[in-house]
């Protein structure tokens, strides 16, 4: 069953701010990265190309945490936990490209495409816990 997000932090997952995923390395040791992602009040969902460690460590070890601070207030924020229930290429184009809007108001690539050899793809992640301060 998936966590609730609170109405006091949906703030935080609604407005543009550069989240922290972390996933886990091979070796069990943390991995951190700051993402643009999107929420759909239900999944948070990243973007990111194949073959970066982030997506290794995600396809390997689903659970990842999300931290999102109050830009405002660094010490309110919302931490959500959760589990990879999706990973898929179709319309992972699309959505790198609504995120860069989203963030900087522009295209993310000039024409619209990847480079060649590049493969985007889109996680979905389900709310296991939610942590809010």
């Amino acid at each position: 069953m998936a966590a609730q997000i609170p109405g006091s932090h949906k703030d935080l997952l609604d407005r543009p701010i550069v989240v922290t995923l972390a996933t886990i390395m091979p070796d069990g040791t943390p991995q951190a990265h700051p993402v643009w992602f999107d929420y759909d009040g239900h999944y948070i969902r990243i973007n990111t190309a194949s073959g970066r460690q982030k997506d290794e460590n995600m396809m390997e070890r689903p659970h990842v945490s999300v931290l999102s601070v109050d830009p405002d207030n660094p010490y309110r924020y919302l931490e959500v936990r959760g589990k990879i229930v999706e990973r898929t290429e179709e319309g992972a184009v699309e959505h790198i490209e609504s995120l860069s809007r989203r963030y900087t108001g522009n295209q993310y690539y000039k024409d619209g495409k990847p480079p060649a050899g590049e493969t985007r793809v889109t996680y979905k992640i389900e709310p296991t816990r939610v942590l809010a301060r």
